[in-house]
């Protein structure tokens, strides 16, 4: 039977997948993040919420290794990040022993909280851009 993790984590990845992503990507100013799917090498775009800092971008993922974007990017940590409407290319890195809780203190409000509330295993990762 399963937990009250896994159920959460059920639920809220498939309104995402089925309802949120679908709208947020479309929204010109919503930041996104496009990985390369590990099994089939097609650009996978997942809409996300962080901040840029200098030339690095942060963001918390609210499922860690169990996010689909984070398997990709274990499998291959280039990616590309649409911020502003502009597309940048970087190096993704996990980012395990930062506190995602401080982290997502520091990150945009609507979408820590966001993060927090659905979030079951938080991981931080850090974006270093190309330009």
């Amino acid at each position: 039977m399963p937990n009250a993790r896994d159920t959460k984590h059920r639920l809220v990845s498939t309104m995402q997948r089925r309802v949120g992503n679908p709208i947020l990507r479309r929204l010109p100013t919503q930041q996104l993040l496009e990985t390369i799917g590990r099994k089939s090498g097609q650009p996978r775009i997942t809409p996300i919420g962080g901040r840029r800092v200098g030339n690095e971008f942060w963001l918390v993922s609210e499922f860690g290794e169990r996010s689909q974007y984070i398997r990709n990017i274990k499998a291959n940590n280039r990616v590309r990040l649409r911020l502003r409407g502009h597309w940048h290319t970087g190096t993704a890195h996990l980012v395990p022993d930062d506190d995602p809780r401080a982290r997502l203190r520091s990150l945009p409000k609507a979408n820590s909280a966001a993060v927090a509330l659905f979030g079951t295993d938080l991981l931080t990762v850090r974006i270093d851009l190309d330009d």
